[in-house]
């Protein structure tokens, strides 16, 4: 019920605000709470993975929470996330006016998803990039893909990130690293891991190579 209200008052922020807005959802609990508050804008069941469903042009910007890396999933056995973002991103993309700007705030389970996401995105047309507010948090950390359809106008910039002070970013060098790994705490040596191979194979009673000083050793690149 919280998530509802707090989805709902996002709308009621939105109207405040002066603007004229629609939302979309694929819950209807969801949009039966909004019709219940008797909200200002008009709600509109629909999957976004079907694409979105206005001529082109309507809308000056999007906002959007927690909903595009759901789009990543396979729910149902015909369901292609590639094949979905690439559908929502390409009508999103002709429903938006020139210029104008959409707001994701997503969730991803992995960067390789976010990098779908991404890409997806930007061979539909939009330009942009990711931000991340508080990058070194665990509870405030949020991520948001912020896009332009087409180029910005009135030269409209990326928004900052917030909490990305110095002291708190990390340092990148091009330079090589030569020194050995260290090892982590319960991390499995080659020649360890060769070992219980070993064991394990001659527990189920199979043939097996007797050990020597050089099992597990790295071999050099002649003969």
């Amino acid at each position: 019920k919280q998530w509802y209200q707090r989805r709902v008052r996002g709308g009621e922020s939105i109207t405040e605000a002066g603007h004229y807005w629609v939302g979309m959802d694929i819950s209807p609990s969801m949009l039966d709470v909004a019709v219940e508050r008797e909200v200002e804008g008009d709600v509109v069941l629909s999957d976004i993975g079907q694409g979105v469903p206005f001529r082109a042009g309507t809308f000056d910007g999007v906002i959007s929470i927690s909903v595009l890396q759901w789009l990543c999933n396979a729910d149902k056995a015909h369901h292609n996330p590639f094949k979905r973002l690439k559908c929502f991103f390409t009508m999103l993309f002709s429903s938006m006016r020139s210029g104008g700007r959409a707001i994701f705030q997503v969730y991803p389970e992995s960067p390789k998803q976010m990098e779908l996401i991404t890409e997806q995105a930007t061979r539909c047309g939009f330009t942009g990039g990711v931000v991340v507010d508080y990058p070194n948090s665990t509870k405030a950390k949020k991520i948001f893909l912020c896009l332009f359809a087409g180029t910005p106008v009135n030269n409209i910039k990326m928004p900052q990130a917030l909490g990305n002070e110095d002291d708190n970013t990390v340092q990148y060098s091009s330079e090589r690293f030569t020194g050995k790994k260290r090892k982590r705490q319960g991390e499995v040596t080659r020649k360890e891991w060769i070992a219980n191979k070993k064991q394990k194979r001659r527990a189920q009673g199979k043939e097996v190579t007797a050990d020597s000083k050089f099992s597990g050793r790295k071999r050099k690149p002649k003969f």
